[in-house]
């Protein structure tokens, strides 16, 4: 964080963001995953989030090889889910990905930074 203000400062609210710096940040799976109700077939993609006040967008997006939002076109989304912030039990200085097992074949993708926290829930087909 470095002192500097993330949500709303360095990361605008209700902008499309890269969830990263640079190129955009990608999710590669072997398998075809379930997010949101929908099937996605084993492949690499974008993953992009909309941060806002009290509710998030998670963007899974066909075109896994761009340079910031410069390319994005929501023509080429998968998926959009929404997805409530909640806070974590301590601020989180760095961007952080994490994922977390939960039972049978299903688990989560956790993105943390500063005092947000977003979850959503990933599916094995």
């Amino acid at each position: 964080m470095r002192k500097r203000i993330i949500w709303g400062g360095l990361v605008p609210y209700d902008e499309v963001w890269v969830t990263g710096a640079h190129n955009a940040t990608n999710i590669e799976t072997d398998k075809a995953i379930i997010v949101g109700g929908t099937t996605i077939a084993a492949g690499k993609y974008a993953f992009f989030t909309i941060p806002g006040k009290n509710m998030w967008t998670v963007i899974i997006n066909k075109n896994w090889e761009q340079h910031l939002t410069d390319d994005y076109d929501a023509k080429e989304d998968i998926v959009r889910i929404q997805v409530q912030p909640t806070t974590p039990a301590k601020p989180i200085e760095r961007l952080q990905y994490f994922i977390n097992s939960k039972t049978g074949n299903k688990g989560a993708i956790a993105v943390g930074w500063e005092q947000q926290l977003i979850e959503f829930e990933v599916q094995a087909n």
